[in-house]
């Protein structure tokens, strides 16, 4: 643990970027040499409000994906709703705006060491960091296929893009505006026997993370899911974003989802437990 956000930096980095794309923002943050340390699976947590604002503590936002230019250096991307106050405030802030930001933070996806068929399985705008992690996973050799999920067609994050990052992708939507009718989860356990998947890479909500795990357990398929748990500090102080978790040996524990996590193995944690406690 002691490893865990070793290279995370302060910064007062400049919004490069505020582009609407469907129901989000994406934002383009130059945070310089940082960018160098950041991985799939990282998260920024960022001061919001303004100096006079009452909303003290930062905001916690997956990073998407890392580039760099001539122009700019280092930068970050991030896809944002603008649903709460502090995300709203951020969305709403021009280009040139100067951010309080700390970055990398949290744990990575781990990348394999050799290639292998991966499916990554992305709900609503949680599936953008997948985007970065399908280029990693790219280049180290890797089948990469995607499933994409929401409730609805407009909850559907870049759709296009992420048919050009993967070798096959598939849409699900409940309401069967977009793609085919039904939940993300549902064809699932006949992708991992039709294309031999050895890895699993999930973002989105928590019910669709247990849902995967539900699909994985008792099989070799490794699940490693970024968790979805509300962070007030984001650096593993408040104790807020705790959920149970087994160690494998049968002792299970309240771990930080900041530190400990966003991502983490999903035969791990004890889905039936979360939000209620030990």
């Amino acid at each position: 643990m002691a490893q865990i956000n070793r290279s995370a930096q302060q910064i007062n980095a400049t919004l490069v970027g505020n582009k609407r794309v469907g129901q989000y923002h994406q934002l383009i943050i130059n945070i310089g040499d940082a960018a160098d340390h950041c991985k799939p699976g990282n998260f920024v947590a960022i001061n919001v409000g303004g100096d006079s604002s009452r909303m003290i503590l930062r905001r916690a936002f997956a990073i998407s994906r890392i580039s760099s230019s001539s122009t700019f250096g280092g930068t970050m991307e991030l896809i944002v709703a603008p649903h709460g106050a502090g995300s709203k405030w951020l969305c709403a802030q021009s280009e040139g705006t100067i951010l309080d930001v700390v970055a990398p933070l949290g744990t990575a996806f781990g990348i394999p060491t050799e290639p292998v068929q991966v499916l990554l399985v992305g709900g609503g705008y949680g599936s953008a960091p997948l985007f970065g992690l399908a280029e990693v996973l790219n280049a180290r050799g890797c089948r990469v296929d995607m499933l994409l999920g929401a409730s609805t067609a407009a909850k559907i994050y870049a759709p296009m893009e992420g048919k050009r990052a993967v070798n096959s992708l598939r849409i699900y939507t409940e309401d069967g505006t977009m793609g085919q009718m039904g939940r993300v989860s549902e064809p699932i356990k006949a992708l991992i026997e039709d294309l031999n998947i050895a890895v699993i890479y999930s973002c989105g909500p928590m019910a669709m993370l247990s849902a995967i795990n539900a699909i994985t357990s008792g099989t070799e398929v490794v699940h490693q899911c970024a968790v979805e748990e509300s962070m007030a500090c984001g650096i593993g102080i408040c104790m807020t974003c705790v959920l149970p978790v087994n160690d494998g040996a049968g002792n299970v524990s309240m771990l930080r989802s900041c530190i400990d996590g966003p991502v983490m193995d999903g035969s791990l944690v004890e889905w039936d437990s979360v939000g209620r406690g030990l």
